[in-house]
């Protein structure tokens, strides 16, 4: 059975899904607005946006929420962490892959997370200590036994492009074991993917909190882990992400650290 706040995320997911899915037929007419090199959010993030607010704040009038668009709206014990529309630039080209991000936190630590596809009508929810599920079927993370032929997940650092000849190396040397790379463009379905066994692992750069709140928390219910480049648990403070089973991540982590050890002793310009 799921969580009352849950339940309340769930409808908030599907209000703003359907404000997205009202556009699709007329996304030539969207309004766009480019908040920094290759990140767009358009009246359609802002709509979906304000829907899960109102839905929020009608059942926790007390609880802080983050939104993408919006910012910090209060601080309290309680925090929701918004993404309205995560795969912007898919959803504006016609691309059907994108999905609504909602996630509770407590003290910090995301207590409850769901993730709406609209577009496959996929709804993935999870709470903590309680399992992770894809509508009502309950999610177990894949078993692979280790990196070696394994589907890997990424994104390109927009944000961060200073680090794309990085992460080429890095992709180069998780291809030494990997079997092939997927990069689709919605971190949070991503995350969701690796829970669902459709992708092994998954690893990107410089994410935001509302990038991989609810996602984190899917694939960590499912058996998975999250970690940093490191292999410990800070990705918080960085963004920088690796999700899979424990083995693959273990895998990833090993193929990874030579690059970034690498990229850390090479000497600064003018040095």
């Amino acid at each position: 059975m799921r969580k009352p706040a849950v339940n309340i995320a769930v409808a908030a997911a599907r209000k703003a899904a359907a404000k997205i899915q009202q556009a699709v037929h007329r996304l030539d007419a969207i309004q766009i607005v480019e908040k920094e090199r290759y990140d767009f959010t358009t009246e359609i993030d802002k709509a979906a946006e304000a829907e899960i607010i109102r839905e929020l704040r009608r059942a926790y009038p007390d609880h802080a929420i983050l939104c993408e668009e919006s910012g910090y709206l209060g601080e309290a014990k309680y925090t929701w962490i918004v993404d309205p529309l995560d795969g912007t630039s898919n959803f504006l080209r016609g691309f059907p892959h994108y999905s609504v991000s909602i996630a509770l936190a407590e003290d910090g630590v995301v207590q409850h997370g769901v993730v709406y596809d609209p577009v496959r009508d996929e709804l993935y929810t999870a709470s903590r200590g309680s399992g992770a599920y894809l509508n009502e079927r309950r999610l177990r993370m894949g078993g692979r036994p280790s990196l070696a032929g394994a589907l890997i997940g990424t994104g390109f650092p927009f944000r961060q492009r200073k680090n794309l000849p990085l992460q080429l190396d890095m992709i180069s040397a998780l291809l030494r074991d990997a079997e092939d790379l997927r990069r689709t463009g919605s971190a949070a379905l991503d995350l969701c993917y690796v829970a669902a066994g459709r992708l092994d692992g998954f690893f990107e750069f410089g994410l935001k909190p509302w990038d991989y709140a609810a996602g984190s928390l899917i694939v960590q219910e499912s058996g998975g882990v999250v970690l940093d480049f490191d292999g410990e648990k800070n990705y918080g403070k960085h963004g920088n992400l690796i999700a899979g089973n424990l083995k693959v991540a273990a895998g990833m982590v090993a193929r990874l650290k030579p690059v970034l050890n690498a990229e850390t002793a090479k000497p600064a310009i003018g040095g």
